[in-house]
């Protein structure tokens, strides 16, 4: 059993899946501060500089701090601020994703054609171009 996870992990197909979940979790991380400290200040500014992550209600009387972090302290929270950050922050993620795969794709297409051209620009082997000849040579025979 050892030697057949051994074989497991030492595929290639594990080893892309670990590179692109690392990869993965950095890159949710860069969205995450594209998002928290450029796009939600320039939100904020736009709808009269307010803050999304501290929208909250509070579900306790016991509720009264005016910032997220210390109404959580207090008690519980609906914070709905925050799901608003996260939800944008997944659009932006789902979005630059999507331009990711298409550039892919458009690459894909282009290198397609190229190669398409090629093999039609390419000589036929040897032997079709004999063959060729001789269909020719045999064509411009006189009939008996």
């Amino acid at each position: 059993m050892l030697n057949e996870f051994k074989a497991f992990i030492a595929r290639g197909n594990v080893m892309d899946l670990a590179v692109g979940v690392i990869i993965g979790g950095a890159f949710g991380g860069i969205v995450k501060s594209l998002v928290d400290d450029i796009i939600m200040p320039i939100v904020g500014a736009l709808f009269g500089g307010f803050d999304f992550s501290n929208y909250f209600v509070g579900l306790s009387s016991a509720v009264n701090a005016p910032t997220l972090a210390a109404a959580r302290a207090q008690g519980a929270v609906f914070a709905y601020g925050n799901f608003i950050t996260v939800v944008i922050n997944f659009l932006i993620l789902a979005w630059i994703i999507f331009l990711m795969i298409k550039g892919v794709n458009m690459l894909r297409k282009q290198v397609e054609r190229n190669e398409q051209k090629a093999a039609e620009d390419a000589p036929p082997p040897a032997d079709v171009a004999l063959l060729t000849e001789i269909r020719d040579l045999l064509a411009r025979r006189p009939a008996v």
